[in-house]
């Protein structure tokens, strides 16, 4: 059965054994290794590219997405991808639920995440979300016209921006409304005309028998663990990921209608892959 998204009822987990212990050690031991000695590798390699391609960027996301399909292979967690990451210039929105959705989709397509500009000073997190180039937004009326330029600079740079519309994570069972703030950035005279937003819909699936929300991380879950409750699952479950048609903003009058059809795409195909 399942419970609202923001539901105090906890997971269902299986008691932490041995096995589950010695998974945790091993696991986090080369998920630090991977992810960090990747990230040391990529600042080496922007110092050159930075100084050569200013903004663009060639060479380093790749470095974030070998990164991140090993993490799943370490995890255990399997993957399926159903359709194709465009290749448009333009922006990725996304369901959002797990801090897993940065690893899928990193793994599956070269993107830039929109976070909000307090992920910035988290340790580790922010450090990694900085060397990424994730894009930090304030939640503040005044910086709107600051940080539509700030969009508007990086997708002409064919940097495709993602970001979670739903504007908070949840269990993964359902997908909430779609706020439309962030989508009035591509109706501006100079974009309009030159970008498309591609839905995606992310779903996971957890291990036969287990809690249908195994995966999730929302409202005041602790991130560490979460995340050592993850690692210590031996038979994991698969995360399936779905990209849908692209869509010209051209062909939409304002952002609402724009929010709306990537909001019922994303809806469609979460009841089509939510299904195991």
């Amino acid at each position: 059965m399942n419970t609202p998204w923001d539901s105090d009822r906890p997971v269902e987990r299986a008691p932490i054994g041995m096995l589950g212990a010695l998974l945790i050690v091993v696991r986090a031991v080369l998920l630090v290794i991977v992810v960090f000695g990747g990230l040391v590798v990529l600042l080496a390699l922007r110092v050159i590219e930075r100084p050569l391609c200013g903004q663009d960027r060639p060479v380093t996301p790749w470095i974030t997405q070998m990164v991140c399909k090993a993490a799943f292979v370490i995890m255990g967690i399997k993957r399926q991808v159903i359709g194709v990451p465009m290749q448009h210039r333009g922006a990725v929105v996304a369901n959002h639920s797990s801090w897993l959705d940065i690893f899928t989709l990193n793994a599956n397509q070269r993107v830039y995440f929109v976070s909000k500009s307090e992920v910035a000073a988290w340790p580790g997190i922010g450090w990694l979300a900085r060397a990424t180039g994730t894009v930090f937004i304030e939640r503040n009326p005044k910086r709107a016209r600051d940080q539509t330029e700030v969009f508007q600079q990086r997708l002409l740079h064919n940097h495709r921006l993602l970001f979670f519309p739903e504007g908070t994570s949840t269990d993964g069972q359902q997908v909430l409304a779609f706020k439309t703030t962030l989508f009035q950035a591509f109706m501006s005279a100079d974009l309009r005309d030159k970008i498309w937003v591609q839905p995606v819909t992310v779903v996971y699936h957890p291990p036969n028998g287990a809690d249908a929300r195994l995966y999730g991380w929302w409202g005041d879950m602790n991130f560490g663990s979460h995340l050592l409750a993850t690692l210590s699952v031996w038979r994991q479950g698969k995360v399936v990921t779905s990209y849908l048609p692209p869509l010209r903003v051209a062909d939409f009058a304002t952002r609402k209608d724009l929010a709306l059809a990537c909001e019922a795409e994303v809806r469609k195909a979460h009841a089509q892959i939510g299904r195991p």
